[in-house]
């Protein structure tokens, strides 16, 4: 695997929150020119928001230009779980120039930093300790220019209309990262191709490995059925059973996506295992299984994008990373959180 390309993995538990703000305080204290930093949610506990506020702090002392986009709530119906709060005191008293952007139709969901134009920080976690210590999420970071350069246009396109449904129009061209190739993709501008490529890729793999807190996504879901019902490589994957269960009670009330049931009912039939996290409330633990990552033989795409249609309409990122270590170290991550949780089993026996 490219030196220019790490992964960070994290388990419930097995690491503290501090620990990932001090490497994340790292990457933002490394800033020469520019910080452009899309976060979905920014809450911080007082050592975590000291610690990485306070680089954030410095480093537009020393002259670096930041910015800042965060999302905030709307009176829209949103798909579980309910979009977060985020610290709107604690990103004025960075003193950088913030926006705050109201997901319509659906959210600013990014979790990405770009720093100088030239190197990416991204994946599926959000800045708060909960995301940092009780919940499943890969972190990657990547050294490249043209990446930068691909995120930048898209933070650009929030920054200057915050206009989530207009976003994501960035085309997804291949970039070389010490020889490997990197597509970045974002959406909701290139959504429908995003999921087709994943499901492309499910379709003719021989192992298949995913974390998804959700799997809605009309593509995906119907791929992963189909190979499934044909036993058909080896697929396996992990969910959060408590969110799953919320979309299925979904489903079942409204009546226009039950006929996914059954697609859901073959895929979670099959290995998947489910964690049951805490239902979400104002103030509980939010330790969802958050990891968004998939697998497909020798390619990764891991990013913010849970494979859910509402999703497909999110401002989000994914990195399509094609290299055998990479995959295979990400692979081996799915199988660990999976091995953490009982098997799912059939919707059919759930959400009652």
């Amino acid at each position: 695997m490219s030196s220019s390309i790490r992964i960070r993995t994290l388990t419930d538990g097995g690491q503290q929150a501090l620990d990932v703000a001090h490497e994340l305080t790292e990457f933002v204290g490394a800033a020469q020119r520019s910080l452009d930093l899309a976060q979905y949610d920014f809450h911080l506990g007082e050592e975590t928001a000291a610690l990485v506020g306070g680089a954030i702090r410095e480093a537009h002392a020393r002259g670096v230009k930041v910015r800042i986009l965060y999302n905030v709530d709307h009176a829209n119906p949103i798909p579980v779980p309910p979009p977060p709060e985020p610290d709107a005191q604690l990103i004025a008293s960075l003193g950088v120039p913030a926006k705050a952007v109201a997901g319509v139709p659906d959210l600013m969901h990014h979790k990405y930093v770009v720093r100088d134009g030239e190197a990416v920080l991204s994946g599926s976690t959000n800045w708060t300790d909960d995301s940092w210590s009780r919940q499943e999420n890969v972190v990657v970071t990547v050294s490249s220019a043209p990446l930068g350069r691909a995120f930048t246009l898209n933070f650009e396109e929030l920054w200057q209309d915050g206009d989530v449904e207009h976003s994501g129009f960035v085309e997804p061209r291949p970039v070389e990262v010490d020889g490997v190739p990197v597509r970045p993709w974002f959406t909701p501008g290139f959504a429908d191709a995003l999921t087709h490529r994943i499901a492309k890729k499910i379709g003719h793999a021989e192992r298949v490995r995913l974390c998804s807190p959700v799997i809605t996504s009309a593509p995906v879901l119907a791929t992963l059925a189909q190979r499934i019902a044909d036993g058909s490589g080896d697929i396996a994957g992990c969910v959060d059973a408590t969110q799953v269960e919320e979309v299925i009670r979904q489903w079942r009330a409204e009546g226009r996506s039950a006929w996914k049931l059954p697609l859901l009912e073959e895929v979670l039939g099959g290995q998947f295992s489910g964690k049951r996290s805490a239902p979400w409330e104002l103030g509980s633990v939010h330790n969802f299984m958050h990891a968004k990552v998939v697998v497909a033989d020798d390619v990764a795409f891991v990013g913010s994008f849970n494979l859910s249609h509402s999703g497909e309409k999110n401002a989000e990122n994914v990195l399509e990373i094609a290299d055998v270590e990479l995959a295979q170290q990400l692979g081996a991550y799915v199988d660990e959180v999976r091995g953490r949780f009982p098997a799912f089993g059939s919707p059919a026996d759930s959400a009652g």
